[in-house]
């Protein structure tokens, strides 16, 4: 479905069973940072009406996430840590957010990474989900609801991206994008960060 060039090693799983507090902390952080880009969109694009009311509902969204996981770390006995750096998005934005943009261009490259962002989210949710299923039940039924979720989100990114595209080629800017992530992926998968 999102055409990922390189699946996540499922050994991953086995680093995040050993570091649950860690994941389920950076995951809080990638639910915030979700709601951010999501208002982002809002302010620089208020003319899009349909956007701005779609990024609306997923800020809502996006804050219950954050709940929900806040709250499963809470009956875990965990607490809320401190943000980490994300590396693979900055340097995933670095590649597709550009100075000397246009406004067109740079709508559809933030609408693309974020549905990258998103279809990464949900294959890494998958893995959980399955590493899980037999372990504990709880975490695998809270991973694969969260991957219905990152898939919506995924299919509603890319659907706005090719909606306001008037001069841009969305394939083919999809495939340059997915390119370069099949090549920086090489170098994740190997902490306790969801895109780690």
């Amino acid at each position: 479905m999102f055409k990922l060039k390189l699946p996540t090693d499922p050994r991953w799983a086995n680093i995040a069973e050993k570091n649950l507090s860690e994941v389920l902390t950076d995951h809080a952080f990638c639910e915030l940072k979700a709601a951010s880009t999501a208002t982002s969109l809002i302010s620089k694009f208020p003319d899009k009406t349909e956007l701005v009311q779609a990024m609306v509902d997923l800020v809502k969204e996006e804050i219950e996430h954050f709940n929900k996981v806040h709250q499963l770390l809470q009956k875990r006995g965990f607490q809320l840590g401190k943000e980490r750096k994300d590396e693979y998005v900055n340097e995933l934005t670095h590649f597709c957010i550009q100075s000397g943009y246009s406004r067109e261009e740079y709508l559809i490259n933030k609408l693309l990474l974020a549905a990258l962002i998103e279809a990464r989210s949900c294959e890494r949710f998958k893995v959980l989900s399955e590493h899980f299923h037999s372990k504990d039940p709880q975490i695998a039924d809270f991973y694969y609801e969260l991957m219905v979720s990152e898939a919506n989100h995924y299919t509603l990114f890319m659907g706005f991206a090719r909606k306001y595209s008037q001069t841009i080629d969305v394939e083919k800017r999809w495939n340059d994008i997915l390119t370069f992530e099949g090549k920086i992926i090489q170098n994740y998968g190997k902490s306790e960060l969801i895109h780690g």
